[in-house]
């Protein structure tokens, strides 16, 4: 389905908010705040001090994660009745690690244009300062708040290769840094950014050891870059039995190496399976 987005069709616009310091508005984001109908955010009372602020007045709906489900219907019928409509978080990105995801998606399907303004956001200030490999990288968002699954989830990401970036809260960081120092041991080297654009801005650097024994005093949202596994050897020259042995003699259960390799090779697991299974009946 294709779509053209500056056809003067309604259009749903996605519109970054500042992070912390308002000089990050750009010029377009208070324009389309002007024209727009009606904004869809994730708490009223925030978007209403960004709209006073800019002498703004708006139609407001609450849009969060317990009710965005009850937002299709309505927005699909402002854009019916030829209304423009916004939506934003709190801060940064909508959709990123924020509501609004559902809605787009909704809008999208129904044929309507969907608009992203470039803007403010924490993951790629906090990447391009970390002083580490910038590409590739992998944005995961939060990590699960319960240690168990939590950990489950960093053993999944423990040998990838590229720079990985999380978003952690002040309260459970201290928490996450042990699970890291535990799941991708101590020598890997990380950074942490907090309360980027204002005026405290900070950035941790060092090894998760070092960054463990700083005992640190967190505050504000925090950004969590980490250097991707760069012990592994590189596979591009392995056959398909190698590459899973890799993985094994690394502490992969044999299932999930198995696994790994097809998804990074591009092939069925049952091939990669069989494979396995032949060489292990040659031995």
């Amino acid at each position: 389905m294709s779509q053209k987005s500056y056809d003067n069709s309604p259009t749903l616009y996605l519109i970054p908010t500042p992070i912390g310091n308002m000089d990050d508005l750009t010029y377009r984001t208070v324009k389309v705040l002007q024209e727009i109908e009606v904004l869809f955010c994730e708490d009223t009372r925030e978007s209403s001090k960004l709209l006073s602020s800019l002498n703004i007045k708006k139609h407001l709906i609450a849009n969060h994660e317990y009710n965005e489900a009850d937002n299709k219907d309505k927005i699909i019928n402002y854009l019916k009745n030829g209304y423009n409509v916004g939506l934003v978080s709190d801060r940064g990105t909508p959709v990123i690690s924020d509501p609004g995801y559902e809605l787009a998606r909704h809008v999208i399907s129904k044929g309507y244009n969907v608009v992203a303004l470039p803007g403010a956001t924490a993951l790629i200030p906090a990447l391009i300062t970390s002083g580490l490999a910038p590409l590739p990288f992998t944005f995961y968002g939060f990590l699960n708040s319960k240690k168990s699954k939590r950990e489950q989830e960093l053993e999944r990401l423990r040998f990838n290769s590229e720079t990985l970036i999380f978003y952690e809260s002040p309260h459970r960081i201290n928490e996450t840094l042990e699970s890291l120092s535990r799941i991708f041991g101590n020598e890997r080297k990380i950074s942490i950014s907090r309360e980027l654009t204002k005026k405290f801005e900070e950035i941790y650097r060092g090894t998760i050891q070092e960054i463990i024994t700083q005992n640190n005093e967190y505050k504000g949202e925090l950004v969590l870059v980490v250097e991707g596994n760069k012990k592994l050897e590189d596979y591009s020259n392995l056959d398909i039995i190698s590459h899973i042995n890799m993985y094994i003699k690394n502490d992969i259960k044999k299932m999930d190496a198995i696994k790994m390799v097809a998804k990074e090779r591009g092939l069925k697991k049952s091939d990669v399976y069989n494979e396995y299974l032949k060489s292990e009946e040659g031995d």
